[in-house]
This record gives structure tokens, sequence and C-alpha cells, in this order.
């Protein structure tokens, strides 16, 4: 939808963006926590989104997979937002709520309306900024910069009770103090920017 924003009005809303400071991760109140390690097969941390994954392709979500989740943790959510939207809060492209704990994975195209594609465990994917369950495909606005999109998973200490498909601000309050560990994965999308070149899904090595 956006890809339609003529370059001009892109370039000249650039400055107006929601702030990194509003993502979820960056919320004191969630909680002291450890460093989870979230990545993903397709695209290394800081590296542009493959095309596959945005409203330019096939708009499937992308493969995660995640380890050193905490040994007092009893469930995991996960959270992706678009912290350079033009918007006051950031946009939400997906949540899913009450994954297992312990090292896992998430397909791609896993994120799906009502429940995702592979899950036999009860974990439930919630309402994105465009009030539908599953993954929203980026789509930045041309001319408007580069968008950073951010992967947050999220480690509980207690599993509150969430009505089903729950939208961010449903989330977070669930998770307000209850958070034991976190971890950021962050891929990049833009239009009418120059494109980068080399291997975008390059793996990334893990932390020492």
């Amino acid at each position: 939808m956006l890809e339609h924003v003529p370059h001009w009005l892109g370039k000249a809303l650039s400055g107006l963006r929601a702030g990194q400071d509003k993502l979820a991760i960056a919320q004191g109140e969630l909680g002291s926590f450890e460093s989870i390690r979230l990545a993903s097969p397709a695209f290394a941390n800081g590296a542009r989104l493959p095309e596959r994954f945005t409203a330019d392709g096939e708009g499937v979500s992308p493969p995660l997979f995640w380890t050193d989740v905490p040994p007092g943790a009893v469930r995991l959510a996960l959270l992706v937002e678009d912290a350079d939207a033009p918007t006051p809060s950031p946009l939400v492209h997906a949540v899913v709520w009450d994954l297992p704990v312990g090292d896992g994975e998430l397909k791609e195209g896993a994120i799906i309306a009502n429940k995702r594609r592979d899950a036999d465990d009860g974990s439930d994917v919630g309402r994105n900024s465009y009030f539908a369950e599953g993954w929203l495909p980026p789509d930045p606005p041309t001319g408007h910069g580069v968008h950073h999109y951010a992967f947050q998973l999220f480690a509980l200490s207690e599993g509150p009770d969430l009505k089903e498909n729950p939208n961010r601000s449903a989330m977070l309050k669930a998770m307000r103090g209850r958070v034991l560990a976190a971890g950021l994965l962050t891929g990049t999308y833009s239009r009418g920017e120059a494109q980068p070149t080399g291997l975008v899904g390059k793996a990334v090595p893990a932390a020492a």
C-alpha cells in the first residue's frame, strides 16, 4: 500500500519517526533482564531484509531461532516493531504470545492468522497495527529512508492470563515486571534508497 506514496512525500516525512526509545525492549517497567540470542538464517543482524519477507515480495514472515533462554522462564513472547514508522508509536508487524521455553525456532511463513502454521504448543498469534492477526509485511514509504525492524523475544517469569489475539498494549501490560531476559534482532528495509551489496543473509557469528 505505501509503495504508492510519492517519493517527494516520503522524503518530506523522513524526519517523522516513532523513535527507538519507544520500542518495547526499551521500556524499563518490563524488568531488568539478561540477554537471549535471537537470530535468523535469512538475514544478519542489522542487514537488509530479503524482499521475500516484505510487501514487495511474497510477504511471508522470516525464519527465526533462539538460544540462551534462562532456566527460570515459563513462557516466551515475540514482538516485531518498526520504530522508524511515521507514527506516534512503533508500527507493530507481529505479536506471538505464549511460546514454549527453551531453545526454539519459528519457521519461514509460520506467523499467520489464528495461530502459527506449525503450532501445536498453545501459542497464539496476536494483532498487528492493521488490526489483523499474523505477519504484517514491511511496507515503508518510498523515499522515507531506511526503516529498522526490531524482532524482540521476551522470556517471562510468569505466564499471566491474556485474552486471545492480544495487541501490543495488552501484551506490554501482561509482561510488566515479568521479563527475565530478552533478545533483539534488527533487519532493515527501504524504498527509493541505494541498495546495499553483499550477502544480505550472511550468518551472524555467535557472541563471545
